[in-house]
């Protein structure tokens, strides 16, 4: 199964009909573009699966001679995790922006892979030649540094890929949202929008970053103990908002969790990190009175390894925590770790740990990274595609983005599942489990197929 000159086809092999472990193919003119390569972790009643998860890349691998190349739109787990595990598979060039670069190298050093992938490092804006398809990255706004979302151009026809995205005017770190950027895209046509749905089910419009001060700092002035924050650690933005909350509080700050640190480390290398914004080493937290401290810790999943189920289970080496201190959980709770947190939670108030969460908070303390109804909505009304593709969400996620681009004027919806073939040119069509999809879990040093419970 090979495009031809006249072809633009759309293959995800994972991240369509689930949310996480994206990878998606274009193809056109015996070529295949490869966007995003990413894991997912297993499900808690799926404690005999492997941990870490990723699509199985079979069909690309097969056709490694015809890949013209690798972009990875931003730094996120689900979009980038991957690479390592499979890269030898199909061998292909990485093109990508200066700070997912740098996270992606820290990575290949745990993987052996140092100085052998090609990675070329572009900027937002620029427009690059791979293979037959011309690529062009366009800044957007999520809850990572440097989010892009890509134009994908082919004589046959133009993609526009949004990857993940909100329409934040503040977000924190790296520019706002620019409308103009997407507006002038209408004056092209794109022959299709493949779009994030998340968030599609979820009314109105996100909170922007810039939004959760007031509540970050009236939690933190009202503790009465320690304070500790957990969050994702790929979210730079807010380790730079609770940094400031907890200057305007009067606390120092000590990350807790070798995932944050790293993150921190790749935003100081690439200038993503005001260096005023300085952390205390968590061999001091000790010596600090209750009252002065807050720790930024992983674990907002529930991960049993994690700085936070450690605190919980009173394990970690640095820190103890004690009745009356504070536990602020500011993420959402990713669909399918509900178990693991409530236990989480359970076990911290046990200890008379006071726990407060995004949705007991009263004001926002945390923002999504991805798009509500009015935002998907307004993108569509932008771009003006003529044809919608939904990607990244579940089906009833991607049936409330396609009835938004409907009720937006776009002509044309198709959605789908990993394998089926989107015809997007000459003439727009579907070929339903084109091609075998499944899953890989990472065991013992080595990929195994992965059979997943319905």
């Amino acid at each position: 199964m090979s495009p031809d000159h006249t072809d633009l086809w759309f293959l995800p092999l994972g991240g369509c009909g689930e949310i996480g472990m994206n990878l998606n193919l274009y193809g056109h003119d015996d070529q295949w573009l490869m966007v995003d390569c990413g894991v997912t972790f297993a499900d808690p009643d799926q404690a005999h699966q492997p941990h870490v998860q990723m699509p199985d890349p079979a069909f690309i691998a097969e056709r490694a001679d015809h890949l013209a190349g690798i972009v990875i739109t931003h730094a996120h787990e689900d979009h980038l995790g991957a690479l390592p595990y499979l890269w030898r598979r199909f061998k292909g060039r990485v093109y990508t922006t200066a700070f997912t670069a740098e996270v992606l190298r820290r990575k290949l050093v745990e993987f052996n892979l140092a100085g052998q992938i090609s990675i070329e490092v572009v900027k937002p804006g620029d427009r690059r030649q791979i293979g037959p398809f011309n690529v062009e990255w366009l800044n957007i706004t999520h809850s990572i540094p440097e989010p892009q979302a890509l134009m994908i151009r082919t004589p046959v026809g133009s993609v526009f890929h949004t990857a993940d995205w909100k329409l934040d005017p503040a977000p924190v770190i790296g520019p706002p949202i620019a409308p103009k950027i997407f507006q002038a895209l209408a004056d092209e046509s794109p022959s299709a929008m493949v779009c994030d749905s998340t968030n599609a089910l979820v009314d109105g419009h996100s909170v922007s970053e810039s939004e959760l001060i007031p509540g970050l700092r009236k939690i933190i002035e009202n503790a009465r103990g320690r304070v500790v924050v957990s969050c994702f650690a790929s979210n730079v933005a807010r380790l730079v908002t609770l940094m400031q909350a907890a200057d305007q509080t009067g606390r120092r700050v000590a990350l807790l969790g070798r995932s944050l640190k790293n993150m921190v480390s790749a935003a100081k290398a690439t200038g993503y990190w005001d260096s005023k914004h300085r952390f205390i080493d968590p061999f001091d937290l000790g010596f600090f009175p209750r009252e002065h401290f807050m720790a930024i810790a992983t674990g907002s999943q529930g991960e049993p390894r994690a700085a936070l189920s450690r605190l919980a289970k009173d394990t970690h080496p640095d820190l103890t925590l004690e009745a009356g201190d504070t536990v602020v959980f500011s993420a959402r709770i990713i669909p399918g770790n509900e178990v693991l947190v409530d236990a989480l939670i359970r076990a911290l108030k046990a200890r008379d740990i006071i726990v407060i969460t995004a949705e007991e908070a009263g004001l926002p303390i945390h923002a999504s990274g991805h798009p509500a109804a009015d935002e998907l909505t307004q993108m569509y009304q932008w771009v003006k595609p003529e044809l919608a593709i939904p990607v990244h969400g579940e089906p009833a996620h991607m049936a409330a983005n396609a009835k938004l681009a409907r009720i937006a004027g776009v002509t044309r919806q198709l959605t789908g599942q990993n394998g089926d073939l989107f015809y997007i040119k000459p003439v727009v069509g579907i070929r339903r489990k084109a091609v075998a999809t499944g899953r890989l879990g990472w065991d013992r040093d080595a990929l195994i197929p992965l059979e997943i419970e319905q």
